[in-house]
């Protein structure tokens, strides 16, 4: 069922577009512009920011900042070699799954800390790097209140993900 469910949505909306009589594919060529041009306005945003995770990465910035960090999150329950992946996701979600596959390769995958990491990607979102793409295609200057908000929310997903797993065992 799985497999016939996207061409079975396309041939529904040919259909619906055939019965109200649109033409279809002038409609699908003014979408991929639209789209081209929604591209091409992310990119600045987009390049700012992957430079901007690459240079904290490869100083080893997010590394000293998680070891310094790691005292107190570990009083949160956090376990210490996650301390990185909690600095890293919020901006960048590939640079939090290579933090995460370096986890469970040194610790191993059944080790706490590869399976609060493995909970930790799922659970949290790439907070700042969404912000920053959905603010600067809207062109939003105050965000005050929602920089805030998503770190708080990402806080918990990473506090909870380290204690549902050290809670199941």
């Amino acid at each position: 069922m799985n497999a016939l469910l996207v061409p079975l949505v396309l041939a529904l909306t040919g259909g619906y577009a055939l019965a109200r009589g649109t033409d279809v594919f002038p409609v699908f060529l003014r979408g991929a512009a639209d789209g081209l041009r929604t591209a091409a306005r992310l990119l600045p945003t987009m390049l700012a920011l992957l430079t901007a995770v690459t240079m904290l990465r490869a100083s080893g910035f997010i590394d000293l900042a998680g070891q310094a960090m790691q005292p107190l999150l570990a009083l949160a329950g956090i376990p210490p070699d996650c301390a990185p992946l909690v600095l890293l996701k919020p901006l960048s979600g590939s640079g939090g799954l290579a933090l995460g596959q370096e986890i469970m390769r040194t610790c191993g995958v059944d080790s706490e800390a590869g399976r609060a990491a493995a909970v930790m990607l799922g659970a949290s979102e790439t907070s700042l790097y969404t912000i920053g793409i959905y603010c600067g295609h809207l062109r939003l200057k105050r965000t005050g209140y929602v920089v805030p908000a998503a770190l708080l929310a990402d806080l918990a997903a990473f506090v909870c993900a380290a204690r549902c797993v050290r809670w199941l065992g």
